[in-house]
């Protein structure tokens, strides 16, 4: 974990970062346009048209109440009951399609927006206890972009891993701290954990609704393979926080990756231990077995293994960048938080790659 002020000082950092949310952004504006702006006006024929048959309609109903009067208060009795039996069904059909309840994907951004708001707010108590205030400011847009990507169930993934990874952050700090290897902050996240985990994520489920919402493939693939990108990413970095943490609390021999030969101190970058290899499976699976079991997202018993391979490739991948090029001369800019960019992203590409060869998504 880097200090807040090398986030804001690390100009290459920030620009990076920066462009990529501006492509989800973008990605999610498209999704939200409204399909109305596309619709045709309807012409001066068809409103006569229309004019004409609720006039004659609103004579048939003037001249059925006035045959039978007692229509009208029957009507009402019925009503009434109806409401008695089921008194939310009148609203909840309405209210669950604003806030993309019933929908899977392409909810209005207003709706997103006003869900988030509320949702984050009502738990503030607890999310700062995990976040920053600027870490709550930019996980509120990220949520947002995500729940008007692809609904309820992929935000739900994401809020998954942000518990989950507290959760673990959590096992051994008080030795962790004492060893000056503890997540600074008290393993609060700021804006800088929330794009370079995130990132790919949003851009990966910016590009499944882009697909879902035109029926076809987007950038040649379909919303399936974007859908597993979206869910190895998060899986990718879920298993980096498990190995990180686990082993650091609880690993008995700690090695350089590029030489298993040479013991290191837990913490250092490129560092592995058997304890934390072991728990970065199971905090991939953990996350892929939420997005296959409980929402539904991964499809296939297939697509639940090719995540937690995945993630558990860009993991090893991510301690090798660490031991080769993080903190070396010329790379200073490689910070903690772009190496997560890159490991999401390889976990992201290689769950993509095999859903497409492997299983012919």
């Amino acid at each position: 974990m880097i200090d807040v002020d090398i986030w804001r000082n690390n100009s290459v950092m920030r620009r990076t970062i920066c462009c990529c949310s501006s492509i989800a952004i973008v990605l999610v504006a498209c999704v939200a346009s409204p399909a109305a702006a596309f619709t045709a006006p309807h012409t001066t024929t068809t409103t006569m048209y229309t004019s004409i048959s609720i006039s004659q309609r609103i004579r048939a109903q003037h001249t059925q109440l006035q045959l039978n009067p007692t229509s009208i208060s029957q009507r009402i009795r019925s009503q009434h009951t109806q409401l008695q039996l089921n008194p939310a069904s009148f609203i909840s059909t309405d209210i669950g399609s604003y806030f993309g309840l019933l929908q899977n994907y392409n909810v209005p951004i207003v709706s997103s927006l006003v869900l988030n708001t509320i949702l984050f707010f009502s738990l503030k108590p607890k999310l700062m206890t995990m976040l920053t205030a600027e870490g709550f400011a930019h996980s509120l847009a990220l949520g947002t972009m995500l729940w008007t990507a692809l609904g309820w169930k992929g935000w739900t993934v994401c809020v998954m891993y942000l518990f989950l990874g507290q959760f673990v952050t959590k096992f051994g700090f008080e030795k962790k701290e004492a060893l000056g290897i503890a997540e600074g902050r008290g393993g609060r996240r700021g804006p800088e954990n929330v794009w370079g985990s995130a990132l790919t994520g949003t851009i990966c489920a910016s590009a499944a609704a882009q697909a879902l919402k035109s029926g076809g493939p987007f950038l040649g693939l379909s919303s399936n393979v974007w859908i597993l990108g979206y869910v190895a990413s998060l899986a990718t970095k879920i298993a980096d926080t498990f190995a990180s943490e686990i082993g650091k609390a609880y690993g008995k021999t700690t090695v350089l990756i590029t030489n298993p030969l040479k013991k290191v101190l837990p913490g250092t970058e490129g560092a592995i231990s058997l304890e934390g290899t072991l728990a970065s499976v199971v905090g991939g699976l953990l996350l892929s077995l939420y997005a296959y079991l409980v929402v539904g997202l991964i499809p296939s018993t297939e697509g639940l293994a090719i995540s937690t391979f995945a993630a558990f490739f860009a993991t090893m991948m991510e301690s090798l960048i660490g031991a080769t090029l993080q903190e070396r001369e010329g790379f200073k800019w490689m910070t903690n938080e772009v190496v997560n960019f890159f490991n999401t992203l390889i976990g992201a590409a290689v769950a993509m790659a095999l859903g497409v060869l492997v299983l012919g998504m």
